[in-house]
């Protein structure tokens, strides 16, 4: 009886969930397994029964752990850009990048599931849901940053994306360390990114050339 009677219960909370919210409920707990087991260990059986749910349903909002996956992806990609564009209202363009860098790292810290996701090599052929695609992404928004200082020094303006990318990479990979390490606090690992890449900026030459000759090979 008292069985039947908890099935009940469960069948109205179901009943009750928009399909909106069921949407948003079957993302958080996929987020969450993806991120501690990884794709191809986490199974649709799995999601349907954390989220308290038979299997058609999921394969009804998403059509299967693909089209799912897809959209997480997209979704925390979103969150981060979202993060790091209301973050630039600087007035300096190293107030800017310690803006972008500052908010780079707490999402890291605040959304590890969704940073881990991310930087983990997507198990969809077309997805743009790569670090490298994300790095992309965040280069752009904060390019015209570079862009307003090659300008003022002289510098050729057409290698602002190189260099933005360069930047945001390092907080990149660095974040990747450090959602490992837990260590040292936000701030200063975000006052040490910004010394190397301001400091290395303000020295910049504006035709570097290596000092070691290229091998033949390399030439």
């Amino acid at each position: 009886m008292r069985s039947t009677r908890h099935s009940r219960v469960t069948e109205a909370k179901r009943v009750r969930m928009t399909g909106q919210q069921r949407r948003a409920q079957l993302l958080d707990v996929a987020r969450s397994r993806f991120a501690s087991k990884g794709f191809e260990a986490t199974s649709i059986e799995e999601i349907a029964q954390a989220a308290g749910v038979s299997k058609p349903v999921v394969y009804e909002h998403f059509g299967g752990k693909e089209g799912m996956y897809a959209v997480i992806v997209d979704r925390e990609v979103q969150r981060l850009l979202d993060r790091i564009t209301e973050a630039l209202d600087g007035t300096t363009p190293r107030e800017l990048l310690e803006q972008a860098a500052l908010a780079f790292l707490t999402y890291i810290e605040e959304e590890p599931d969704g940073f881990t996701i991310l930087v983990r090599d997507s198990p969809l052929p077309s997805s743009s849901g790569t670090l490298a695609s994300v790095i992309g992404d965040i280069a752009s928004q904060v390019e015209y940053v570079l862009v307003n200082q090659f300008k003022s020094r002289g510098f050729d303006v057409k290698l602002a994306p190189l260099y933005s990318r360069a930047l945001v990479g390092m907080v990149g990979l660095v974040g990747q360390w450090w959602l490992v390490a837990g260590k040292p606090g936000r701030k200063v690992v975000a006052a040490h990114l910004v010394n190397l890449a301001w400091n290395g900026l303000k020295g910049l030459e504006q035709d570097p050339r290596l000092v070691v000759k290229p091998r033949r090979s390399e030439a």
